[in-house]
């Protein structure tokens, strides 16, 4: 299994493998099915899978076989007393922090969007509407995390709250994303971060990204030195739309955000963030990031123009490394398209494993690297559009 790649994308699950001819991929499953992430557990070895099947909903998926087969796997549900706090859809006329504004909303399920690991088979699942589910034998029955949902920072415990007029002075500082299969705006959890000293982080459209030490019991924001050019306060606690965060695994203090407003780096293990975005390099908007496994100094991006022109800079495809924690980068794009490309690349999109790196992008095209980025070569280049890449 070592090297393999799992990839979701629009119409099915494809695996690639590294064979002695060269890359070998196929389709392991769900065909014509959207599948908004797929990864391998690495202390069962069974792989995972969140589809999202539109109008009628998201499941999750597993198979015991390597992709040879696959099941239904126990499903997500919310509990009946699942409430949230939902401001109204985005107007510049508006002023979404204003608590008047807010509306109580059940919970239901808009969609599965990442999966983590974690020890003694523990499995994570992050949704929209900013659920972490959490099961404890292996995926065989899941419960919503009530300390993150009830956190004070979208309103604290609603169980009780019964109609919108009575929610008094309680705010949300859970601001919404698009990205839900129907399109309805709610915040949405996209990253789980388990890391080798016990840590749990998940990040949130919009919010941040909050840690908990205790496995769950308790959580806290650590968004201290990100900044927000789009809030009336840039350093405000909350209200920070991270894309994707992860950790060095060798080195967990040392984490990395790519952010709707730039790229992030922590070398304290979140309790502070330092920007460090290079646009005169290219690098600075974008949705993933990969952190190395061996140096928490280095990662890479796949930048794109803006949240308003998806579209790789400057009509170019590269990659952008650092090994110096942000402080440089280099534009990696030998073996990528450099004219007329329009690729780009999801949050989960984006993967590393010792020295290879791969990705995949909104046109189908994916790309692998043996030598840390420095060469590519196209793998595939009619590929649905991709929605993850994950070494297993």
């Amino acid at each position: 299994m070592h090297g393999t790649l799992y990839i979701g994308t629009r119409k099915g699950t494809f695996i690639v493998d590294r064979g002695r001819d060269g890359y070998r991929l196929r389709l392991a499953g769900h065909a014509g099915t959207s599948v908004n992430y797929v990864a391998r557990d690495p202390h069962t070895g069974h792989l995972w899978a969140a589809l999202g099947f539109g109008h009628w909903g998201a499941k999750l998926s597993r198979s015991e076989d390597g992709g040879e087969t696959w099941a239904d796997a126990s499903q997500i549900k919310y509990p009946a007393d699942a409430r949230y706090l939902a401001p109204p859809d985005p107007s510049p006329e508006d002023d979404p922090a204003a608590p008047s504004r807010f509306s109580l909303r059940p919970a239901t399920l808009l969609k599965l969007w990442v999966i983590g690991f974690g020890p003694g088979g523990r499995i994570y699942v992050g949704t929209i509407p900013g659920g972490l589910f959490v099961s404890e034998d292996g995926g065989e029955s899941f419960e919503l995390n009530r300390p993150l949902w009830d956190h004070e920072s979208r309103g604290g415990d609603l169980s009780g709250v019964l109609r919108t007029e009575e929610i008094g002075d309680r705010k949300t500082h859970w601001f919404g994303t698009p990205a839900s299969e129907g399109g309805e705006f709610a915040p949405g959890i996209h990253s789980i971060d388990v890391d080798s000293e016990g840590r749990l982080r998940v990040a949130i459209s919009t919010a941040g990204v909050l840690e908990s030490h205790d496995g769950g019991k308790t959580w806290e924001g650590c968004n201290r030195g990100m900044t927000n050019d789009y809030l009336p306060d840039p350093n405000a606690e909350w209200g920070h739309d991270a894309h994707f965060i992860q950790s060095c695994p060798a080195h967990p203090e040392h984490v990395w955000q790519q952010n709707h407003c730039g790229v992030f780096y922590s070398a304290d293990g979140c309790a502070t963030w330092t920007k460090v975005s290079a646009p005169e390099k290219g690098v600075h908007f974008g949705f993933p990031i990969a952190a190395d496994d061996r140096d928490g100094r280095t990662a890479w991006v796949v930048p794109a123009v803006s949240d308003q022109q998806r579209m790789a800079v400057g009509g170019g495809l590269f990659v952008g490394r650092t090994d110096d924690g942000g402080q440089s980068w280099r534009q990696l794009r030998k073996g990528l398209p450099q004219e007329s490309a329009y690729d780009v690349v999801y949050r989960h999109a984006l993967s590393a494993q010792e020295d290879r790196v791969a990705f995949g992008s909104t046109t189908g095209n994916l790309f692998v690297s043996e030598d840390r980025g420095e060469t590519f070569v196209a793998v595939a280049n009619y590929l649905p559009p991709i929605y993850s890449v994950r070494f297993g």
